[in-house]
């Protein structure tokens, strides 16, 4: 019974995790993709994609499920356990992946073969992400599932996205009897819609996230009062007020105060202000709230819809599909608000609806999440002048704001607090999905705070589940950066082209001798023939 670490294994993305729970029979923890720069290395998975059996998701973000249509197409035809809502969520994340990659692969290729290189093929393709969603089977809340000859598990709500889970794992070999708890990411507490982390009783071994392992959130502004001030303040000057937004998760959040907002009678000047979504995606996922169970939301979401409310729609909101209804929205003047896909700037619509209003001061940009360094939305952010954008430099007139404290991961005290629940504490604590500060710091507070045996194990790693013991350690191998890459290659270059003339100064020196030899006698000639003969074979 062992435990590979191969993803998200000192960096944030890319969860993958691979556990052999009987000898030679094989499943996934998550399987993400990894996203933006990352310094180091991940393993790739030891066996082949059509040797693991079952792929058990915590949650549809695409660092945690975006690779599963790769790892179709590699082979993959086992099972894929999930809730109900992931599993609705991840048919239209993993499309959109698709499509993106398809789009990147087509525009690259594009681009090679006007300069004589061969054409780029996608990670995976549209009908990967299609097939793949097959395979998945639904698994509720609580309800405890027999997968195969002892493997056993069950799904408890991780209170970070919607249908996001704690996964139990009830193993046994040998007649040994092991749990093992998967975290997925740990949701932060009081968001809207959404649950609560709920407690997991017991666990012989955790992995668990460490995101903001070594940090606190910022005490929580009101976000109500902060949207109502920041809104009236835009809206009086004729302004509108952009929203970069990640489609999923963020975005309905948003919905569901700007209908407290509106039902409360709160902008009284400004009642009848409209607010546009324009992401394909985020309608898509905002139609999958609407549809979700009442037991994956909070009792205040509960309590609104059985006043016959419905918690993330009201009049005045619009949705946009098409890239021409986009256009158009910026030919509008009328003081709204656009909620636009791309939370960092970095791609989707958000770009357009900047380009055409960062430059007026009546606008705002208000931004409703971390904004990573050297995206668009973090030189935005901190004070640029001017950006470029879509090939145009835009000045930075419009008034720029954060919603800030409705980050959907537990923080350092937070993960704290949900691990400090446990009835029954593990024996074991592995850290992971941080970066390498954050999961290594989060380790020492378990250690410190809690007193147990916590590793923050490298990829590669592997851990015997029945005897208790590291298999193999491994240290952290980093990725060339790109000017090492370049400085490498450039010297690689310079090498061989050196042995290159080496070679011809060479072949110029046996033709001298060969030449040399015509008033040899004919064996020494024949001899010579024959040597230089071997040398060409």
């Amino acid at each position: 019974m062992k435990i590979t670490f191969l993803g998200a294994a000192h960096q944030v993305t890319g969860s993958r995790t691979l556990v052999e729970w009987m000898e030679g029979r094989y499943f996934l923890v998550d399987c993400g993709m990894e996203q933006g720069e990352n310094e180091l290395e991940m393993r790739e998975t030891p066996i082949p994609a059509s040797r693991i059996e079952y792929v058990f998701l915590t949650h549809a973000h695409i660092d945690h499920s975006g690779n599963l249509p790769l790892l179709y197409k590699e082979g993959f035809r086992g099972a894929i356990y999930a809730t109900p809502e992931t599993r609705n969520l991840c048919s239209i994340m993993l499309e959109d992946s698709a499509q993106i990659q398809e789009n990147d692969a087509a525009n690259q290729t594009k681009k090679n073969l006007r300069i004589g290189l061969p054409p780029v093929e996608p990670e995976y393709t549209l009908e990967d992400a299609q097939a793949v969603m097959s395979l998945f089977r639904p698994c509720e809340y609580g309800r405890t599932v027999t997968v195969d000859e002892n493997l056993t598990v069950r799904f408890t709500d991780a209170g970070h996205l919607l249908g996001s889970s704690f996964i139990e794992f009830f193993l046994e070999e040998k007649g040994e009897k092991r749990k093992l708890v998967c975290s997925g990411d740990v949701g932060n507490t009081n968001q809207p819609i959404i649950r609560d982390p709920q407690p997991v009783a017991e666990a012989d071994y955790l992995m668990i996230e460490s995101t903001y392992g070594t940090r606190l959130h910022e005490k929580k502004k009101e976000p109500i009062p902060f949207l109502v001030e920041t809104l009236r303040r835009t809206f009086d000057r004729g302004g509108t007020v952009i929203i970069p937004s990640f489609a999923v998760g963020r975005t309905q959040e948003l919905l569901y105060f700007f209908r407290e907002i509106k039902q409360q009678g709160l902008m009284e000047s400004h009642a009848d202000f409209p607010v546009y979504v324009d992401s394909p995606l985020a309608n898509e996922a905002t139609a999958i709230f609407l549809q979700c169970g009442t037991e994956c939301l909070d009792e205040s979401a509960r309590e609104v819809m059985r006043a016959g409310e419905n918690p993330i729609w009201f009049e005045g909101l619009n949705t946009l599909t098409t890239a021409e209804e986009s256009k158009t929205l910026n030919e509008d003047r009328t003081p709204k608000v656009i909620i636009a896909s791309g939370g960092m700037c970095e791609g989707g619509r958000i770009r357009h609806h900047l380009k055409h209003n960062l430059w007026d001061e009546k606008n705002t940009i208000l931004f409703a999440g971390y904004q990573a360094a050297g995206t668009l939305g973090r030189i935005i952010f901190d004070g640029a002048k001017a950006v470029k954008i879509m090939g145009e430099t835009i000045e930075v007139k419009a008034e720029v704001a954060l919603l800030d404290g409705i980050s959907g991961h537990a923080d350092r005290d937070g993960l704290l607090q949900w691990l400090s629940r446990f009835e029954k504490m593990p024996r074991t604590v592995f850290v992971n999905h941080g970066d390498e500060d954050s999961c290594t710091g989060f380790a020492e507070a378990v250690k410190e705070k809690l007193g147990l045996e916590a590793w923050a194990p490298c990829s590669g790693s592997e851990y015997d589940l029945l005897a208790g013991e590291w298999i193999r350690l491994t240290e952290p191998v980093y990725r060339k950066k790109e000017g090492e890459k370049a400085a490498a290659v450039s010297r690689n270059r310079e090498k061989r082209e050196q042995l290159y003339r080496n070679l011809m100064e060479a072949v110029q020196e046996l033709q001298e001798v060969a030449a040399g030899m015509k008033d040899h006698s004919n064996g020494e000639i024949r001899k010579m023939t024959e040597k230089i003969r071997k040398l060409i074979e």
